[in-house]
């Protein structure tokens, strides 16, 4: 019996849909009624087809919603067999078809893990660091929009304090810097890369991260670093056996 080849979803940065193990056979044209039910069953895993029918079409009564959701379904077997597994009450995507935001989210819950330490881990694909189907305003998608980008960022903090401790600094700081090119004004991303920079022991380096960003706060939003964050290169400045008294102003000291 042949294997069944490979289909791949991609959410993250567009919607794509690509038949074959090299992913080169994307089905192309698909119509927007068929991208909502793929992007939705990719989403959730809830495989109700009445709760798909009331996300998918919230605004008609409920006898043309599943009409609607029993065309789209159609439409997607003629266009793309085998996409899908159907019974009389449910619609999941079958066994084959591989999804990138799943993957992600796959991806930052292991790194998220107590247990995992540092020496098993590796950086996301860059393939992972897109936004979920940006313009889509659908609620569902809205949720899992921000659900996403909030693990992906927790994750990547995290990763970076675990190569850290695992003396992998080069991609500690490949890590942390993704997670301040990703959200410039989150806090905890710069201080995730003020660790690094103090775990190597490069405080000239801290103390640039950290008045770049102080800069970048008083020109976008007119207010100062938390005192997580001053504390944090104050301690640096200092150093381990530095006194315990002195205060850091909060800039880089120029010649």
């Amino acid at each position: 019996m042949a294997l069944t080849p490979t289909t791949r979803v991609a959410l993250l940065d567009g919607f794509v849909v690509c038949r074959g193990d090299g992913g080169q056979g994307e089905v192309r044209d698909l119509p927007r009624v068929v991208q909502r039910l793929v992007a939705r069953l990719s989403l959730s895993r809830c495989p109700d087809r009445s709760a798909i029918a009331g996300q998918l079409w919230p605004d008609v009564p409920e006898d043309r919603a599943h009409g609607s959701l029993r065309s789209a379904v159609w439409r997607l077997q003629k266009v793309a067999p085998g996409m899908i597994d159907v019974s009389a009450g449910s619609l999941v995507l079958a066994d084959h078809v591989r999804v990138d935001a799943r993957e992600l989210d796959t991806w930052a819950l292991h790194v998220l893990d107590p247990c995992v330490h540092g020496r098993d881990l590796a950086a996301p694909d860059d393939a992972l660091g897109g936004e979920l189907l940006p313009g889509w305003q659908d609620d569902w998608v809205l949720l899992e929009r921000e659900r996403l980008r909030q693990l992906r960022m927790h994750a990547l903090e995290a990763l970076t304090d675990k190569l850290v401790a695992a003396g992998r600094f080069g991609e500690a700081a490949h890590a942390a810097h993704s997670a301040v090119r990703a959200e410039p004004l989150r806090e905890s991303a710069h201080r995730a890369v003020v660790r690094v920079h103090v775990a190597e022991g490069n405080l000239i380096e801290a103390l640039r991260a950290y008045e770049s960003f102080r800069t970048m706060l008083a020109d976008e939003l007119g207010i100062p670093p938390t005192a997580q964050m001053t504390r944090l290169i104050a301690t640096a400045r200092r150093g381990p056996d530095g006194p315990a008294g002195r205060t850091w102003t909060g800039r880089v000291q120029r010649p």
